[in-house]
């Protein structure tokens, strides 16, 4: 059996790694391509050294330009090294463009994909990471889905039932692996100068939040609220776009929020893993969050880890400033024993599992 994991982004290779290490462990053939959609050293190439994951086998510029450009660009390279590898099987992680355009490149030329974290769903259709889940999903020959509500999306879409499987999430494997490399590499908290649980973190990028001013002004607006109320600092590793899009818009940042670089894998963990609160627009720290223990408040008008809201770790309090200082109070004091719906950190291990039964 050979397989190709394609990662783009971030998240995907924090994801991934499991899978590679899988790999790895078992002699299995396989290779990593990396479509660039993150290209900067910071997000992408430290992550791989500081995780001890091999280097990609291929790397691609595929993180510049618009959605059409990007996807496009992606799609002719990674067509390019399926047709050269031909591999059984080609992994992809998530909702991104890398995932859309690897399922894509896949399907094309009647190699089995692999959706990895299948069957989410936000309902809001104006989420381009909506559209990128579900066209892969209904391309996809394996849909590993990482909760039964996650599989229940599925089915209800018609697709069929035999070519899913609920595995758990590769997110808990990430965190099982990188808890113990954190200790012994990184010492966030006495680099940055916090002590545990007298901070919050934040983390806001997301199109939707920060390309349009209006929404962006209002999120920040509330931040400030929520740190005036608790007095507890807001440090926010600032992703390049938000960075940029501060800028453009001349928006001033409010007091209590402390910017700093973005922060590699193991130290962003313990950044995580010690707060008091976590504010977020992303995914996966929603997962990570509700693994790790920590409350979460997730800055968005809806999420597609309802799993979250269910278990009692987050809550939604759209971009309304005064809506996420509520949710705020709701979840600062939050009794911090809810069950984790994502698995127990084998779902690379089932992964392959099913897969060499499927292609044996």
């Amino acid at each position: 059996m050979k397989v190709c994991i394609i990662m783009g982004t971030r998240p995907e290779i924090v994801k991934g790694a499991s899978l590679v290490r899988h790999c790895e462990k078992k002699g299995t053939d396989y290779f990593i391509l990396h479509t660039g959609q993150h290209y900067s050293y910071e997000l992408s190439k430290l992550f791989f050294e500081e995780l001890e994951l091999p280097e990609p086998k291929y790397n691609m510029e595929g993180g510049r330009g618009t959605f059409r450009f990007q996807v496009g660009a992606m799609l002719r390279g990674i067509e390019e090294v399926l047709r050269k590898e031909r591999p059984d099987t080609v992994l992809v992680i998530g909702d991104t463009n890398s995932v859309l355009a690897g399922a894509l490149a896949g399907n094309k030329l009647n190699i089995k994909v692999g959706h990895v974290e299948a069957g989410l769903r936000s309902h809001d259709i104006q989420m381009l990471e909506e559209t990128n889940r579900i066209i892969t999903d209904h391309v996809s020959d394996f849909m590993f889905a990482p909760t039964e509500e996650a599989k229940k999306n599925l089915t209800e879409e018609g697709l069929d039932e035999k070519k899913i499987y609920v595995t758990g999430n590769t997110v808990v494997d990430a965190l099982v692996q990188h808890r113990e490399m954190a200790e012994r590499k990184a010492d966030t908290l006495k680099k940055l100068d916090l002590k545990r649980n007298k901070y919050m973190v934040m983390t806001i990028n997301r199109a939707e939040n920060v390309d349009f001013r209006d929404r962006f002004k209002e999120t920040l607006k509330g931040l400030d609220l929520v740190h005036k109320k608790f007095g507890l600092p807001l440090v926010w590793p600032v992703h390049p776009r938000a960075q940029k899009m501060l800028s453009e818009f001349g928006l001033d940042i409010p007091e209590g929020i402390r910017l700093i670089d973005p922060l590699g894998c193991l130290e962003f963990l313990q950044l995580q893993s010690n707060a008091r609160l976590v504010l977020t627009d992303s995914g996966g720290i929603q997962e990570e969050s509700c693994a790790l223990k920590v409350p979460c408040v997730t800055v968005r008008d809806s999420t597609e880890r309802p799993e979250t809201i269910k278990a009692g770790s987050n809550v939604i309090s759209t971009i309304d400033s005064e809506k996420i200082l509520e949710s705020a109070d709701i979840m600062i004091n939050k009794k911090r024993n809810w069950e984790n719906p994502y698995g127990d950190g084998r779902t690379a291990e089932r992964i392959f599992g099913i897969l060499e039964k499927s292609l044996d």
